[in-house]
């Protein structure tokens, strides 16, 4: 009996997650088209980016589906869709049938076309991107003799808070590793909004704003970005003099959607219907879609489960089931030992709430691995990787 061709595009969370839930049901024949080869834990970057092991934060592709052979793992990117065929062209010039086309390719970096950002900025987004930055740290110190005069965090998001909670006290060891002691250190966060991490209750951006100026971060809020260059970063039309200017504010939704004619609302997310549908047939899932709770991990993992569920219900002459978003739970850290978290009408915060986080990671990680890999990689966190800055070259900006 001929099988029914699945491809999903998007090597993320709901991507994988999809490809997951339908790789033990032997009617899918699945292809998983995505950049690279291995999944970006996201939540776990900015611990990367600051000495942390890379294990953390970087799954292979191969070790996730090693028992689905059902799933064909395809590193290329998308380019085209031909509606008519039913075919996904890609960059290699490849193309793939599909019965039912599943879209989670997440978001990419939006500079606003801000003068300098995309040049000088850093980021972490990326494997090779935290990396670039780790390494930017260190070779600072080493050539200069002394940390930066500032260090910059733009985007006042969780993952901008993540960061400027612990990047202050990384940047004392790296003085300390060259022997550069009793250097003064200052991390500012810069961010748009006249709060932190907006989105959430303002009892919650208000804590979480005390935590950070308790470890010395200082913030500019409603603070508006208008250039870039090798030494400063202006902000509001006043200079702040840095050579480490860290980008984590503006993403757009990946630009296959426009080239290829989708239905966009006005944040430039995709419509889709009351089963994630953008067309009959076409699903699109997670930071893509224009849903309540859209951008979220959790939300990606949720879709992916869902879309699964009814492309076997489909499968089965089932009617499918019509989708209700969830509310996540937030966790963000704001420091070692550190971070709030909003469950429902609970809040926690310390040192209670940073073990939640923990545990919210491991069973992230079970979602993709068996208990065993799943829990060597979350004990890795515990790893310090700082490789020399002198003994190989800087990353290339991805």
């Amino acid at each position: 009996m001929a099988k029914h061709k699945v491809v999903i595009i998007g090597g993320g969370f709901g991507g994988i997650k999809t490809a997951l839930e339908l790789a033990r049901d032997s009617r899918f024949e699945i292809r998983l088209i995505t950049h690279k080869p291995t999944f970006r834990f996201y939540p776990t970057l900015y611990h990367t980016a600051t000495g942390g092991s890379s294990e953390v934060s970087s799954i292979p592709l191969k070790d996730i589906f090693a028992d689905f052979p059902g799933v064909k793992v395809i590193i290329d990117g998308a380019r085209e869709l031909d509606r008519e065929k039913k075919i996904v062209k890609t960059d290699l010039g490849d193309e793939y049938e599909y019965d039912v086309l599943v879209l989670g390719l997440g978001m990419t970096t939006n500079f606003f076309g801000i003068p300098g950002l995309e040049e000088f900025a850093y980021g972490i987004k990326t494997n090779t991107e935290a990396e670039r930055l780790k390494k930017h740290l260190h070779k600072h110190v080493v050539r200069h003799k002394h940390p930066d005069l500032n260090y910059v965090i733009v985007g006042g998001g969780p993952t901008g808070v993540e960061l400027a909670g612990v990047l202050g006290e990384y940047v004392h060891e790296i003085c300390r590793e060259h022997g550069e002691t009793n250097r003064s250190i200052h991390v500012d966060l810069v961010e748009a909004s006249p709060r932190l991490v907006s989105t959430m209750p303002k009892m919650v951006s208000m804590r979480i704003t005390r935590q950070l100026k308790k470890r010395g971060v200082r913030l500019y809020l409603n603070a508006r970005v208008t250039g870039q260059t090798k030494d400063e970063l202006m902000v509001s039309g006043k200079p702040i003099r840095s050579h480490t200017v860290i980008w984590t504010a503006g993403m757009s939704n990946n630009k296959f959607f426009s080239d290829n004619n989708f239905q966009l609302a006005k944040n430039r997310k995709v419509r889709v219907d009351q089963f994630l549908q953008a067309e009959p047939g076409i699903y699109v899932i997670g930071d893509n879609a224009d849903t309540p709770y859209s951008g979220l991990a959790q939300t990606a993992l949720y879709d992916g489960v869902y879309v699964a569920k009814n492309i076997k219900r489909l499968a089965n002459d089932e009617k499918p089931e019509p989708y209700v978003s969830k509310r996540p739970v937030y966790v963000l850290p704001a420091g070692p030992d550190w971070a709030a978290v909003v469950w429902g009408k609970l809040f926690i915060f310390g040192r209670l709430g940073w073990w939640l986080r923990r545990a919210a990671d491991y069973l992230a990680y079970r979602d993709y691995e068996p208990w065993f890999n799943a829990t060597k990689r979350w004990l890795a966190e515990s790893k310090e990787e700082d490789l020399c800055p002198l003994c190989d070259p800087e990353p290339a900006k991805a």
